[in-house]
């Protein structure tokens, strides 16, 4: 949805007056339940300028509500006297339900696919010198979704599951509810400062993770018009070319064609329908029609023609909905790139900024093979994010930019069994040579497998036996583990999740905190958030 004055917000945002702060923060407080109240002048902070980034930082709309001002104390109380925003930059990558299991499964599957030992071996992401665990139930839930842990990060809020940039007062399917409900993300905030903003994910650019950057939904299927079931909204795709923070954002690059066009249009790729919109608009047009320097583009060979280190504004989307899983990418005719090379040509672009910028990566298919219990495709993935993580170290100084490392939540993957040393990570659990382990039915099994999933036993069958793996090669990559609960699609998993961090501020991250609280360490970092010490 359109937020109420976002562009009054936005525009005047670096030179706001305390004044000016008051009337922007002046909403409902929200806590459990909202709150019809204004806050006195007294509660709100003035803007500060951050040393040495001629940066003024600002109080967003939803710095009243409860879960924002406690993070924010909790970010204060491990910040030191002398602290200095100097993160010029921030990157901020999510690996979408990578969890501690499918990063210590990810480690010794990088590890194994380069010949080295896996369990020894250390993922670019765990070389970063800060580290915590994040928290990552929502508002209403114990585990939770991607878009309430999106929102959380972008916005610095719990808020309820399966809800985009709202706060936690909104009814969800209810866009009645929304008055009052707005947040303002790290994004908008920064595109007010005159940052440059980028977001690139490996699923559809209107699904959770990427939305929460730019949208705010009362439910986040919503991605385009034939998703509204004949509400008032505005769809998540419209709301990504419709953005009108600051000058927008520079580079946008993932999934999700579909939502941008209509059934009456042709796919170039699949030769299908284009998309699924009603209103019959083609969104890539009104995104083409800002300027001369905005383009779209579909294929690799698209993206190779993009000169990156000059003004060009990318809506790069490279499927009809997700992109390719990495173990899956050299087989698409028209070709993809690969998340690093997306990262390494969003930062290329953003930092044609001097002032700096945000940038979003999400591998977001991570998720997607878990869901389907198939470890190989979200293992490959994970090793995907990792060298998107190294070209960013490669390419960035650690002097002046921020990088976060983390996911949203995690999922019931596990690893089992007694395997030797060296025992490949997706085979059978062996002791050694010769030595397959075999379960009390006599059966071998995996070293990965699922609390729940669509490999259990199914409704009317709950004596069905273990299927026998001997002959099976639980190394392909279409092999599904086995779970011990069956779902349809298995399900996220509650535990916490890490955090890597390596730049100014990055310190801060320490202990076990809340999720919403990376939202507080990127803005106190940045200087683009204003704190009252």
């Amino acid at each position: 949805m359109t937020k109420p004055n976002a562009g009054a917000f936005r525009a005047p945002l670096i030179a706001m007056t305390s004044s000016a702060v008051i009337a922007a923060c002046a909403t409902a407080p929200v806590g459990l339940e909202p709150v019809d109240a204004v806050v006195p002048p007294t509660e709100v902070e003035e803007t500060t300028k951050a040393p040495g980034l001629s940066r003024t930082g600002v109080a967003p709309q939803q710095a009243s509500d409860d879960y924002y001002v406690a993070a924010a104390a909790d970010v204060q109380s491990r910040t030191a006297e002398d602290f200095v925003p100097r993160a010029r930059n921030v990157i901020l990558f999510v690996g979408d339900g990578m969890g501690v299991s499918t990063i210590t499964a990810g480690r010794i599957y990088a590890g194994q696919q380069k010949g080295l030992d896996g369990e020894s071996y250390r993922l670019a992401m765990e070389s970063l010198p800060y580290s915590a665990f994040s928290k990552t139930y929502s508002h209403d839930a114990q585990v939770a979704d991607s878009a309430s842990t999106a929102t959380a990060m972008m916005s610095g809020i719990k808020t309820l599951s399966r809800t985009l940039g709202l706060r936690s007062g909104i009814a969800y399917g209810n866009c009645a509810s929304l008055s009052g409900q707005s947040t303002d993300s790290i994004f908008e905030i920064a595109e007010a400062a005159g940052l440059s903003t980028g977001i690139v994910s490996t699923a559809r650019i209107t699904h959770a993770t990427p939305a929460a950057t730019y949208a705010e939904s009362a439910d986040r299927n919503w991605e385009d018009d034939n998703q509204l079931g004949g509400t008032d909204c505005k769809d998540i795709a419209r709301q990504l070319v419709d953005w009108d923070a600051g000058d927008g954002f520079e580079v946008v690059l993932g999934g999700g064609r579909g939502a941008f066009f209509p059934a009456s249009l042709t796919d170039p790729e699949t030769g299908e329908a284009a998309g699924r919109r009603t209103d019959e608009a083609d969104l890539t047009e009104v995104w083409t029609a800002k300027s001369d320097d905005h383009v779209y583009i579909t294929d690799q060979a698209g993206f190779e023609a993009i000169d990156f280190t000059g003004e060009t504004r990318v809506l790069g989307l490279f499927e009809p909905s997700h992109m390719q899983f990495e173990l899956d990418r050299a087989e698409d005719p028209a070709g993809e790139p690969s998340l690093a090379e997306l990262t390494t040509a969003a930062i290329t672009r953003l930092s044609q900024n001097e002032d700096g910028y945000v940038l979003l990566v999400e591998a977001g298919r991570i998720d997607h093979a878990h869901h389907g219990v198939n470890a190989a495709r979200a293992l490959g993935d994970t090793a995907a994010l990792d060298d998107a993580v190294q070209a960013a170290l490669d390419l960035t100084d650690a002097e002046d930019t921020l990088i976060v490392v983390t996911a949203d939540h995690s999922h019931t993957l596990t690893l089992a069994g007694y395997p030797a040393r060296g025992n490949p990570i997706l085979g059978k659990v062996a002791y050694g040579p010769g030595g397959l382990a075999r379960a009390d039915d006599g059966k071998p099994y995996t070293t990965l497998g699922y609390a729940n999933g669509e490999t259990g036993c199914p409704p009317g069958e709950e004596d069905c036996a273990r299927a026998d793996l001997s002959d099976v090669d639980t190394t392909a990559k279409n092999f599904q583990q086995q779970a011990l609960v069956f779902q349809g699609s298995e399900t996220h998993a509650g535990e916490d999740v890490p955090v890597y961090a390596s730049g100014p501020g990055a310190e801060l991250f320490r202990g076990t905190i809340e999720q919403h609280e990376i939202f507080h360490v990127m803005g106190r970092a940045s200087g683009l958030i204003s704190y009252e010490d």
